[in-house]
C-alpha cells in the first residue's frame, strides 16, 4: 500500500481528496493545523492525522511516504492580502521546503496544486495555455507562481514534480466554503432568493468542481512520469470556462425557485480564459459543471445537512481566530485563565504553613 502525505488535508479540497485517496487504496498521512476543526476527516484504518503547521514540517513526517500532494495554502485573495507575510511563508516557502524534504526522503512523486489565478488579466480573446505569460495580480497568485518555480527546479529523474493550475473550485465539501463564487451565489439564491454577483459580469473565469480537482490530483499520482515530470497542467474544462454573468444565469436556472440577480462591488478586473487540452491529452476530463455543483449545495441546504456558519467564510474565521488569540493572550496568566497551573499545590502549602 502506497502512502500519500497530504498537507492542508482538513481544508476545502483536502476533505474531499482524502476520502477519495482512501477509496483508491492509498494510505494517507494527513497534515493540517486544524483551524476549521478536527471532525472534518472521518476516522479510517489507513488514515493518520498529524496536527502541525506546514511551516513546521520535519523530515520525520516524510518517513515511509511514497508521494506528496502539497495542498496547504492561505486560499483566497482577501485572506492573502490581509495576511501577506503568512501567505508567502505558507503558499510559497513552506511548500518549496516540503518538496525539498520529500526529495531528500526518497519520495517518488510530488504534486503541487497551484492556481489559474496566476494568469490574472488577459486581453480579450486570449486563451491561456500553460505556456501563456502569467500576470499575477494578488499576493495569493504571486505566492503560487513563486512556489511553482521553486518546486519545478527540484524535479529530477528520481523525483517527479507536477504542477496543477486549478481553476476556481466549487461544489460541496465537508469543510465547506461559501466564499467561492458558485457556492456563494448558490447560498444567496437559496437563502434570500437573491443571487449576489460582482460587477460587471463580463469577466471570464475558469471553474472546476472540487471532486474533479481531487480526481486530477489522484490522476497525477500514476500518470506516466515521462509525460508529467517537470510539467504544468491547467485543471478544468472548456465547459467550465464561464463569463460571470452567464454563470449566474446558469446557477439561477438550476434552483427550484429562480432567484433574482443582485449586483455588488466594483468591477473585478481579473479576467482570463484557460485551455485544458494538455491534461485532457493524458486521458483526464472534468465530469461536473456549475449546474451540478449548485444543485448539490442547494439540496444539502434544503435537507438541513449543510448550513452556513462562521467557519464557512475563510477570511471571517481567520479574523475571529486572531481576535480570540489576542483576547486569550491578554488575560492568560500562569498557564491558564481561571484554572492556573500549580496553584492548588501553592495554596495548600500556604494553608498548612498558616496552621
Amino acid at each position: 500500500m502506497q502512502r500519500v502525505l497530504v498537507t492542508g488535508a482538513a481544508g476545502y479540497i483536502g476533505t474531499t481528496l482524502v476520502p477519495m485517496l482512501l477509496e483508491h487504496g492509498y494510505a494517507v498521512r494527513a497534515v493540517d493545523r486544524l483551524f476549521f476543526g478536527d471532525d472534518v476527516l472521518a476516522p479510517h484504518e489507513n488514515l493518520e492525522v498529524v496536527k502541525t503547521d506546514a511551516r513546521l514540517l520535519e523530515p520525520g513526517h516524510l518517513d515511509g511516504v511514497d508521494m506528496v500532494i502539497d495542498l496547504v495554502a492561505i486560499s483566497n485573495d482577501p485572506s492573502g492580502e490581509l495576511f501577506q507575510d503568512a501567505t508567502y511563508q505558507i503558499n510559497e516557502q513552506a511548500r518549496v521546503r516540503c518538496a525539498r524534504l520529500a526529495r531528500e526522503a526518497g519520495v517518488q512523486r510530488y504534486v503541487l496544486p497551484s492556481s489559474c489565478s496566476i494568469y490574472g488579466f488577459q486581453e480579450p480573446g486570449v486563451i491561456c495555455s500553460e505556456t501563456q505569460p502569467t500576470n499575477p495580480l494578488t499576493t495569493y497568485a504571486k505566492a503560487n507562481e513563486r512556489a511553482e518555480h521553486g518546486v519545478l527546479a527540484l524535479a529530477s529523474d528520481e523525483f517527479c514534480v507536477v504542477v496543477l493550475r486549478q481553476a476556481t473550485v466549487y461544489g460541496y465539501s465537508p469543510r465547506m466554503r461559501f466564499d467561492l463564487a458558485i457556492n456563494g451565489m448558490t447560498y444567496g439564491a437559496w437563502k434570500n432568493g437573491v443571487l449576489p454577483l460582482m460587477r460587471d459580469g463580463s469577466q471570464w473565469r475558469p471553474m472546476v468542481h472540487v471532486r474533479d480537482a481531487a480526481r486530477a490530483q489522484i490522476f497525477m499520482l500514476t500518470a506516466p512520469v515521462e509525460r508529467v515530470n517537470g510539467e504544468i497542467f491547467n485543471v478544468g474544462s472548456e465547459a467550465n470556462n464561464y463569463q460571470l454573468g452567464p454563470l449566474a444565469e446558469e446557477v439561477a436556472d438550476s434552483m427550484a425557485n429562480r432567484p433574482t440577480i443582485e449586483w455588488y462591488g466594483d468591477a473585478d478586473h481579473r479576467s482570463y480564459q484557460v485551455a485544458f487540452d494538455k491534461i485532457e491529452s493524458l486521458g483526464w476530463k472534468a465530469e461536473l459543471t456549475a449546474r451540478d455543483g449548485a444543485r448539490e449545495i442547494a439540496e444539502k441546504l434544503e435537507n438541513g445537512t449543510l448550513e452556513q456558519t462562521e467557519k464557512t467564510i475563510t477570511l471571517s474565521w481567520y479574523k475571529d481566530l486572531v481576535r480570540w488569540h489576542r483576547i486569550i493572550k491578554d488575560v492568560e496568566l500562569g498557564g491558564g485563565i481561571l484554572d492556573i497551573e500549580g496553584v492548588e499545590k501553592m495554596l495548600g502549602e500556604k494553608v498548612l504553613g498558616d496552621s
